[in-house]
């Protein structure tokens, strides 16, 4: 395959004007709604996450089809993009981290347990995304981009978040031993070299390894047309866009960008509203957010804003068609893999983004233990593929 050639026709479908209306306005609606139960910041949070859903798109960036393509055909581009937005991002985080505040706010990592609950959920994980066509991020900005078949995926999802939160099998109480951060044991600044380090060690291997296997390498720099603003971007382009992503989440909420507690929070209100009391439950005892206005959630505003971004940014490109048929195993793998993902992310503490991408850039041992047992769980997917004929 020849890749001397990376430039694209710029000739556009028509913009798509009451999809991008819709977006527009759900976003403000958004904007407002969250600066009225939690202030500005909560507004901007919203903001950050509309951005994340454009960024998404336009990038396609997903962790789901990247991993897929490094399996069944040796091809590290999309992995070597995540490793340029872990880079741009630590680059910030670990500095900022280890000065604890930014402009008057406190400023904390995702630094997790690392157990027999983790590993178990993110095995689990890596096999729910490669059936349910997305990751925790991929299934939110496809929904908001027009995918019929990802909101089967969202549902089941949701559903088995609220699942796992009831504790099947004990599982909160399974052994663990214990959070290590390296930004706290050596320093942010020697933590920073030593991560880079290994980033690059990584990002050299993955290219030796290809270039090997197929004679060029995969430029990260490839479909770009130019237009910022219709897309498509180029990998590249999306990963530091996601980095600074992050990176903005930190310094508004205090915290890195997360994604799936929300929809476990989504489940229990629902449930609640139903009549059903979950509040004694053991996951969501001393929980203040079940009393809560959604709109006080950080994950549940910058989820909403980045389906309101993706949506936006599919009518600018006048790509927004809902599918009106989903085949019946396809229909089942988006079932099956949103309530393996729901699971998983739960007893994983995270997703792709929760877990692995904020754990990583927070210094956390618990971001890299979760990519070791997502990796066979997307090779197991992957191969699981074929008999819900996916591929």
């Amino acid at each position: 395959m020849s890749y001397a050639s990376t430039k694209v026709s710029p000739t556009f479908p028509a913009m798509q004007f009451p999809v991008i209306g819709g977006g527009v306005m759900g976003l403000a609606t958004i904007v407002l709604a969250a600066a009225w139960v939690g202030g500005i910041r909560q507004a901007l949070l919203a903001v950050i996450g509309f951005a994340a859903g454009i960024a998404l798109y336009h990038a396609s960036f997903g962790f789901t089809a990247a991993w897929r393509r490094m399996i069944n055909e040796g091809r590290s581009v999309g992995i070597r993009a995540q490793i340029i937005m872990l880079a741009v991002a630590i680059a910030v985080f670990f500095p900022l981290l280890g000065q604890g505040e930014f402009a008057g706010q406190a400023l904390g990592g995702f630094v997790n347990p690392v157990g027999i609950a983790l590993l178990l959920g993110a095995f689990l994980f890596g096999i729910g995304m490669q059936l349910g066509g997305g990751c925790g991020s991929g299934t939110l900005f496809t929904v908001g981009g027009g995918s019929s078949r990802m909101v089967v995926t969202l549902v089941a999802f949701i559903v088995g978040s609220v699942i796992a939160t009831a504790d099947p099998g004990g599982w909160m109480a399974w052994p663990e031993i214990g959070r290590y951060s390296l930004v706290e044991s050596l320093g942010p600044w020697i933590a920073l070299i030593v991560a880079a380090a290994i980033l690059a060690f990584v990002y050299g291997l993955l290219g030796y390894r290809e270039s090997k296997q197929h004679g060029a390498i995969a430029p990260l720099w490839t479909g770009w047309n130019g237009n910022l603003l219709r897309g498509p971007w180029p990998l590249v382009l999306g990963a530091v866009a996601l980095a600074v992503i992050n990176i903005a989440t930190l310094i508004v909420a205090g915290q890195p960008w997360g994604i799936t507690s929300a929809f476990a929070l989504w489940g229990a209100k629902l449930l609640h509203a139903f009549g059903m009391d979950v509040s004694g439950w053991r996951y969501w005892q001393g929980d203040p957010a079940l009393g809560r206005s959604v709109f006080a959630d950080v994950t549940s505003v910058m989820n909403f804003g980045l389906m309101l971004g993706a949506l936006t940014a599919a009518g600018v490109a006048g790509k927004f068609r809902p599918q009106s048929h989903i085949p019946f195993l396809s229909l089942l793998a988006a079932v099956l893999g949103g309530l393996l993902m729901g699971v998983g992310a739960r007893m994983a503490t995270g997703c792709n983004i929760g877990a692995f991408f904020s754990g990583t850039v927070s210094g956390s041992l618990h971001g890299i233990v979760w990519l070791a047992l997502a990796i066979p769980g997307n090779w197991i997917g992957v191969h699981l593929r074929r008999h819900f004929r996916l591929d």
